[in-house]
């Protein structure tokens, strides 16, 4: 009889290194049976809301996502079935008639900023990883992001830092950590903590002869 396949959250603050992790685990098995699910994909649809109501969204708050269809997700891939993961509009602040099929693997990683804040989807997990970085790095990392990629200026990344982001991670986000089998500081930079999981994906996908 297969094994289920082998779910690994890796949750942490806004620039805290968590999608760098989560990449180089991910291209250091790639060709092999390792998926990576965001949850960030899996924010509400919002089309039923006024564009104007839809720009209050608050995207750091665990209200904004849709952890049913998250879990309803996993649990399909969890039985070896496909899913179509939704994509969300940015620029229309709701979920995009587009999705992408997503097949299954045998071992998931689950990225996202609160993955470990709701007791299902921690009960859906193996492992449970929090990644840990000060937070004067994390605000440096978020303000070269969106100046340079989303084209924002410093005022306004620096009020959305202080009154939405912080709050949200010192109330929602850093006490997750609290769940985590491991915490990795410094993100992406520690290669040794990166190393010790690949290490350990490797000896489940060894088990499940995919190696």
């Amino acid at each position: 009889m297969r094994k289920k396949p082998v779910v690994i959250g890796v949750a942490g603050g806004s620039g805290s290194g968590k999608t760098t992790v989560t990449k180089a685990i991910y291209e250091h098995f790639q060709g092999h049976s390792i998926l990576m699910l965001e949850q960030d994909f899996y924010y509400k649809d919002q089309s039923h809301l006024p564009f104007e109501e839809r720009l209050k969204t608050n995207y750091d708050h665990p209200l904004a996502f849709d952890n049913d269809l998250l879990i309803e997700h996993i649990n399909k891939l969890l039985n070896y079935e496909p899913i179509d993961k939704p994509v969300y509009d940015y620029t229309l602040h709701t979920r995009s008639n587009e999705v992408i099929r997503v097949e299954p693997k045998d071992v998931i990683i689950l990225e996202g900023i609160l993955v470990l804040e709701d007791e299902r989807l921690r009960n859906l997990m193996d492992i449970k990883v929090y990644v840990d970085t000060d937070a004067d790095i994390r605000i440096i990392r978020r303000l070269l992001r969106d100046i340079k990629e989303r084209g924002r200026t410093l005022e306004s990344v620096i009020e959305q830092y202080v009154n939405v982001v912080r709050p949200m991670h010192n109330q929602f986000i850093e006490p997750t950590k609290r769940y985590a089998d491991i915490i990795i500081p410094e993100g992406g930079h520690n290669h040794v903590a990166i190393d010790l999981m690949v290490t350990k994906i490797q000896t489940i996908l060894e088990q499940n002869s995919i190696l």
